[in-house]
């Protein structure tokens, strides 16, 4: 599991961010909550993404997949809005074929919401920044109730 570097969007400050943690990540210097964006493997998925303390947004990728492509700036925006409430976990199939068989991925992009273990919301295919917003608005305010 490797941690990643993240620059805080409120003071400009580079912080190194954990894969698994107890909380979610916040600067080091001004304490702002930080996007929590990590990648996921075969081996280490279990922990990062299904035990992690806030809900999960998996995104199932390639890299020669034009629509993930597209797709991940949004996804990586919606992390920074939400940071504290979510962490994106980016997942290679090239490079989790456990995974991708486990979810059944048919399609990629494949995003999924991960709520203590267990799937709450997913969606296949690109889709425009609007839609994407609704749909992880939708699958968070479902976990809430």
């Amino acid at each position: 599991m490797e941690s990643s570097l993240i620059k805080c969007p409120n003071c400009g400050k580079t912080n190194r961010i954990p894969a698994v943690a107890s909380g979610h990540p916040r600067c080091a210097n001004c304490h702002h909550d930080l996007p929590w964006i990590v990648a996921a493997g075969d081996d280490d998925f279990k922990l990062i993404a299904e035990k992690s303390p806030v809900p999960a947004l998996i995104d199932f990728w390639a890299e020669w997949c034009g629509p993930c492509r597209m797709v991940s700036p949004v996804l990586d925006q919606l992390a920074a809005e939400k940071a504290g409430r979510i962490k994106l976990v980016k997942v290679d199939v090239d490079h989790a074929p456990g995974l991708s068989s486990e979810f059944a991925v048919q399609a990629i992009p494949t995003l999924m919401v991960i709520v203590g273990g267990i799937v709450v919301a997913r969606q296949a295919g690109a889709a425009p920044a609007p839609a994407l917003r609704t749909w992880l608005e939708r699958a968070l305010s479902s976990t809430l109730s």
